[in-house]
């Protein structure tokens, strides 16, 4: 059975969501407190979503209930008066690249119809992603990197030394690095921010053709809506490391069999889908937030998967003003 679409509004809306949580966490941008950004950025976000016409239900979002107050998995949002919908967020991905002030912090948010995200657990995940414009299952999981850039390149109709692919820069990728290089590709590699490397393969400006590597299994998905919305590929395969996270995974009903599954796009994203990103700092393919002449401006990424449209959004708005004429954002 099909899943009901959603409100033609919501892209705009979800928008001035991430919208908020950036603002919110750009004021605190190179202060070195990691915490503190994420906390303001979560409270923006919760506020925007609470003010929304929908009955809404993260199922990805910072840990379960116990870890309030940041914005758990399976917290209510919304008004309650409209439509049942599936939430996905970080409300601050690159809370160490917002304390230091560096590049490609995001706030970021997904939607889809309820029941149209995968339930992912807080556990690590091996992917692999493509943007558009490739044949249907170009990539492997279970490929080696050098293979994969070999069918890319192949696909692209370049030489694999035109190739460049992201990694997280982690002691555990080195195998992946050295495959990688092996034949002649770039290795872009990034401290923090693996929705923002997987979502830098879907426009060539990025100069990023792939993505591969270990990350947050919660960041996949979200990742994935970005992906569906332009026809790019994604794998990916839990990775558990111990039985704690497999019984955290039970919680939120993944079966025994998920746990060693291959899992395709369209098995992490089954419906249609909105992804929304606002940059917090500025980065390869957002600016991040600027506050000039009394203005804020933001610089925003909504992808829509039902009309495969991605659109650019500058926004400015003016600095809200405290009550003793000081100004405050």
């Amino acid at each position: 059975m099909s899943l009901p679409s959603l409100p033609a509004t919501l892209p705009l809306e979800a928008a001035a969501v991430a919208e908020m949580a950036a603002i919110a966490a750009a004021k605190l941008a190179g202060r070195g407190d990691e915490k503190a950004a994420d906390q303001v950025a979560v409270d923006a976000m919760r506020t925007a979503l609470n003010a929304m016409a929908i009955d809404g239900l993260i199922v990805i979002g910072e840990g379960e209930r116990d870890e309030a107050p940041m914005l758990y998995i399976g917290e209510k949002v919304g008004t309650g008066q409209g439509p049942r919908v599936d939430i996905a967020l970080d409300p601050l991905e690159g809370t160490t690249l917002t304390a230091k002030a560096m590049a490609n912090a995001l706030a970021v948010v997904a939607f889809s119809p309820g029941g149209g995200m995968l339930h992912a657990p807080d556990t690590y995940m091996d992917k692999i992603a493509i943007g558009p414009g490739y044949p249907d299952g170009l990539i492997d999981l279970d490929a080696s990197p050098a293979d994969n850039i070999r069918a890319l390149a192949q696909a692209k109709g370049c030489e694999t030394a035109d190739i460049t692919a992201c990694v997280l820069d982690r002691p555990r990728h080195a195998d992946i690095i050295a495959s990688i290089r092996s034949v002649g590709a770039r290795v872009h590699l990034i401290t923090d921010g693996d929705v923002a490397g997987v979502i830098n393969t879907t426009d060539p400006s990025t100069g990023i053709d792939i993505y591969i590597g270990q990350g947050g299994a919660p960041e996949g998905v979200l990742a994935c809506a970005a992906l569906k919305s332009v026809g790019g590929q994604f794998q990916g395969r839990l990775v558990f490391r111990n039985e704690d996270e497999k019984a955290r995974a039970r919680r939120l009903g993944l079966k025994d069999d998920a746990f060693g599954r291959k899992y395709a796009l369209n098995d992490l994203v089954k419906s249609d889908a909105v992804f929304v990103a606002t940059g917090v700092t500025k980065g390869a393919l957002l600016d991040g937030v600027r506050v000039e002449n009394g203005f804020v401006q933001t610089h925003t990424l909504i992808m829509d998967s039902a009309t495969r449209t991605v659109r650019e959004i500058r926004a400015k708005r003016p600095l809200e003003r405290s009550p003793d004429g000081g100004q405050v954002r």
